[in-house]
């Protein structure tokens, strides 16, 4: 009986060994199910050329081609104090792994679209405000008219003329400043890549791919001043847009990371606020393409 007894002893521990050779310790950055993460970072921005139709009670014209750029901070400490966070191009993203390699996030792309200033583009449509309001310089028809968008390009004597009028108001400037937000859901994929660097412990160091595809709403502060109007100055819901990304992920010790990512979309907006009046808007659509620079942290609770 104590032969047997032994012999039972013997064999359990052998088992609890060899399950212990056999199923290694798992890493905790092997797998991402449960977790959640943040991230912030910046961006910049280019935009295609887009057609701007502005339209009001007495004139509905459309910029041709207009030509626009983001407008950058650079290297600044706004990104990281709390009360200057929203001045800079920015961005800001919750999300959670629903599997091992599939996230879903909430987020705002902070980006800033400016009119470039001082360019030549085609006007076409018209133009016929009251007589004592300023921006009546601009009363006409419109066909393809090539129109200055400097400030003060008003012209002296009757627009066709070409004489610029000094102190007149500029017939457009215009941007998305404060910005153009792209509030965004996302579901993105994650993929390690770690064995092709050959890491040797993914818990210090995790490389990982990433891509996904998003949609949301456009809710930008608009800064316009269309032929010498009061601008609206308050959030407004404009439109939509789409997006796809792709990116690299770096991740430390396990709960910091690093992400790069290269992200473009299309967005439409078709109820711009412009003016302090209800009947003044604008519409435009275009093509955007970030580069994002981001700081995060992944944790599960």
């Amino acid at each position: 009986m104590k032969t047997k007894i032994l012999f039972f002893l013997l064999a359990c521990v052998s088992l609890n060994t060899f399950a212990q050779e056999e199923i290694p310790v798992q890493k905790y950055a092997a797998h991402n199910k449960g977790k959640f993460f943040v991230m912030w970072g910046g961006n910049r921005e280019s935009y295609s050329k887009s057609d701007v139709n502005f339209r009001g009670k007495d004139y509905n014209f459309t910029v041709e081609n207009m030509a626009a750029h983001d407008k950058p901070k650079g290297w600044h400490v706004d990104y990281v104090n709390p009360v200057n966070m929203t001045i800079p191009q920015t961005n800001l993203r919750l999300g959670y792994f629903f599997s091992d390699h599939y996230s879903v996030t909430l987020g705002v792309d902070h980006m800033k679209y400016v009119m470039t200033q001082n360019q030549i583009a085609n006007v076409n449509g018209y133009i016929n405000l009251p007589e004592n309001d300023p921006g009546s310089i601009y009363n006409g028809e419109y066909n393809n008219r090539p129109v200055d968008m400097s400030q003060g390009g008003a012209q002296e004597g009757g627009f066709d003329k070409g004489e610029t009028q000094v102190g007149g108001p500029a017939f457009l400037m215009y941007e998305h400043t404060d910005g153009l937000n792209y509030i965004n859901t996302e579901v993105s994929r994650f993929d390690d890549i770690s064995k092709l660097f050959r890491l040797p412990n993914i818990d210090k160091v995790q490389i990982n791919l990433t891509e996904g595809l998003g949609a949301g709403l456009l809710y930008p502060k608009t800064n316009a001043t269309v032929l010498g109007k009061e601008r609206h100055d308050d959030f407004h819901v404009s439109g939509y847009g789409v997006s796809a990304k792709a990116g690299i992920n770096v991740t430390f010790f396990k709960h910091f990371y690093v992400q790069g990512e290269l992200k473009g979309g299309y967005i439409n907006m078709q109820d711009i606020r412009t003016t302090v009046s209800n009947e003044d808007k604008a519409s435009q659509d275009f093509f955007f393409f970030q580069r994002i620079i981001a700081v995060g942290g992944i944790f599960r609770i």
